[in-house]
Order: C-alpha cells, then sequence, then structure tokens
C-alpha cells in the first residue's frame, strides 16, 4: 500500500503494513518507511 512519507518527502510503498484501529474508533493501516524506517500511517480501510 502507498502512503506519504513526512520525513522522506514523497509517496512510496509501505512495508510491514498492518490494519489498526484509532482511538475514535476509526479504520488505518501502519507501516514503515522502507528507505528511512519512519512510522507512517494511512487512514480509511486497506483497498
Amino acid at each position: 500500500m502507498i502512503g506519504y512519507c513526512m520525513k522522506c518527502r514523497g509517496e512510496v510503498e509501505m512495508d510491514q503494513t498492518k490494519t489498526v484501529t484509532m482511538k475514535n474508533g476509526r479504520p488505518a493501516t501502519e507501516g514503515k518507511c522502507p528507505a528511512c524506517g519512519t512510522r507512517m500511517y494511512r487512514l480509511g480501510k486497506e483497498r
């Protein structure tokens, strides 16, 4: 799944993705940037 890395300032394919539920109950996908290792989020259900 593609997400935006705030550190690299670009869209990259996330590694180690998993579906999580945020505190407000909304679904999100959490992963890591393959280049720098920063934690990334993409809101909404995984497509």
